[in-house]
């Protein structure tokens, strides 16, 4: 059975940096039903606590840029969160290559897990197009990652793979 990886704010838990969770429910309540859902907060795993201060990508930069060490994620009152932000993104794959996991669903503009859209770096609300730091990391690595918003087309891969494993 593949597993897939999800953002543990979208089951529930608490551990956004405002220290809500944006339960979702549908087809990840059936994934979880099912034994397939592994929850994963890259933010909390790289050592940072809920509640926590707003963190957004340097203006001008990407995640790519975070990973290569060229740019920096940056809280509001200036303090430097990269290392947490790229070692919560080194053990979400690490958990990823653990449970055989090419699925991931996460929370749709994180600098951490932003798939589509991410904060442009002014702590003013903006979005820019571009992905958080995780979904970039585990892109890069043949991950196929998805935000709450596509729950369809997840599934979509999902069938595929298990098509292509039956």
């Amino acid at each position: 059975m593949q597993k897939i990886l999800v953002s543990s704010c979208l089951l529930g838990e608490k551990v956004r940096y405002d220290g809500r969770s944006c339960a979702q429910d549908g087809l990840l309540r059936l994934w979880q039903e099912e034994g397939r859902i592994v929850p994963f907060c890259p933010e909390s795993e790289g050592g940072l606590s809920t509640p926590r201060p707003p963190a957004e990508i340097e203006p001008g930069h990407s995640a790519e840029d975070v990973l290569r060490g060229a740019a920096r994620v940056m809280r509001e009152d200036g303090g430097d969160v990269t290392a947490a932000f790229v070692q919560g993104a080194e053990r979400a794959l690490a958990c990823c290559w653990k449970h055989r996991i090419k699925i991931a669903i996460l929370k749709e503009g994180s600098p951490s897990c932003g798939v589509a859209c991410v904060h442009d770096g002014t702590f003013s609300g903006r979005k820019k197009p571009g992905q958080g730091v995780t979904t970039r990391l585990l892109a890069r690595h043949g991950i196929s990652v998805f935000h709450e918003g596509q729950l369809e087309l997840a599934a979509c891969r999902l069938a595929e793979l298990e098509r292509d494993c039956g």
